[in-house]
């Protein structure tokens, strides 16, 4: 494969304990135990992984930034928000942290609901959203790329702009990749035109493919002035040793869901995005879709990477990923709890055969 696979876990950020089904634990949050998954991740295998964002998380940047400290090889995938963050604050913070790590640094920009008001922001509807996340993303480019920069913008300016320390470029990375989601038609112009990296939700092959396809057309139709646009999975993987296993334990979660209506598992569970409600509806067509989706956690409180489970043995796993790398999908970011048991249970199982 000319383009190799990328393979990276998550942590998902959060005050709350238990996320997910992970292990409730009074130091779920600390830094000793998210270093002990980094440091996992980094001894089975991965590249590293997408940190979880959203007001009322502890601050991502910071999180990523302290484990970037305590690694030497992990690569935190840090998710931020424009009017979070300024364009030019931002792009000296994370150029900092690339020159710090060792050009460790790769970025998440979201752009979905949040609670805005609480730290200033304000959202004028999807067309300014978007807009805005498209200039954010072009001018941080610059800033990374370019110096003395001026630019003047629906949403932000900057006059002779130069963002210190200047990125280091290694091998063909220029600046730390713009990793982006969302599935309504103006996201998916923003990442036509300014993504490195569009990330998917585990949607079946089929939707994924349409929509890789439509995502090529638009980056020649918007005459996409970047290098081709990558794409990505965010999925949750539920891995045993045979296919009965996965299946039973898959099964008694999701029942355990109905009886909680997925506490725990709603933190991006937007009614209102396009890309959550293409999940939630999977379930019409079954509880079952391709080989191993499983669709049923959607219903009964399953939110974002949540919503659909691929289930089953290593093989069966890494069968259907397979079946997405062919599709053009070179960036996964796989995820199941209790997290540092499974960050150990699928390095040794499942990222030996998705390398072969």
């Amino acid at each position: 494969m000319s383009n190799p696979s990328e393979f990276l876990w998550y942590i998902p950020n959060d005050v709350k304990a238990g996320h997910r089904g992970d292990a409730v634990a009074a130091d779920h949050n600390s830094l000793e135990t998210l270093t002990g998954q980094a440091r996992a991740l980094e001894d089975n295998g991965w590249k590293g992984a997408l940190i979880g964002t959203g007001w009322g998380r502890p601050d991502t940047f910071t999180v990523a930034t302290a484990l970037s400290a305590r690694t030497t090889t992990f690569e935190p995938l840090i998710a931020i928000r424009p009017g979070y963050w300024q364009p030019a604050h931002f792009a000296s913070a994370a150029a900092t942290l690339d020159q710090l790590s060792g050009g460790r640094v790769r970025i998440n920009i979201v752009s979905g609901k949040d609670n805005l008001a609480a730290y200033g922001d304000s959202d004028g509807g999807q067309e300014h959203r978007y807009a805005r996340t498209r200039e954010f993303m072009r001018l941080v480019r610059r800033l990374w790329t370019e110096e003395n920069v001026n630019f003047t913008g629906d949403h932000f300016q900057v006059t002779g702009s130069t963002a210190a320390p200047r990125i280091t470029p290694r091998h063909d990375r220029r600046h730390p990749p713009l990793y982006f989601g969302g599935a309504s038609e103006a996201a998916e112009r923003v990442a036509a035109a300014e993504a490195d990296v569009q990330l998917f939700w585990g949607e079946p092959l089929d939707g994924v493919r349409e929509r890789i396809d439509r995502l090529r057309a638009l980056s020649a139709q918007l005459d996409r002035d970047l290098p081709p646009l990558a794409f990505g999975l965010r999925i949750t993987t539920v891995v045993r040793e045979t296919s009965q296993q996965a299946w039973a334990d898959a099964e008694a979660r999701v029942a355990e869901m109905a009886k909680t209506n997925g506490a725990g598992w709603q933190d991006h569970r937007e009614a209102v995005a396009v890309g959550q409600r293409r999940l939630l509806d999977l379930h019409t067509r079954g509880d079952v879709i391709d080989d191993n989706l499983y669709t049923a956690p959607g219903k009964f409180g399953g939110g974002g990477a949540g919503t659909t489970w691929l289930v089953g043995s290593a093989d069966e796993v890494a069968r259907s990923l397979r079946k997405y790398q062919a599709l053009g999908i070179t960036h996964f970011v796989l995820s199941d709890t209790p997290y540092l048991q499974e960050i150990k249970r699928q390095g040794a199982s499942l990222l030996p055969l998705l390398r072969d």
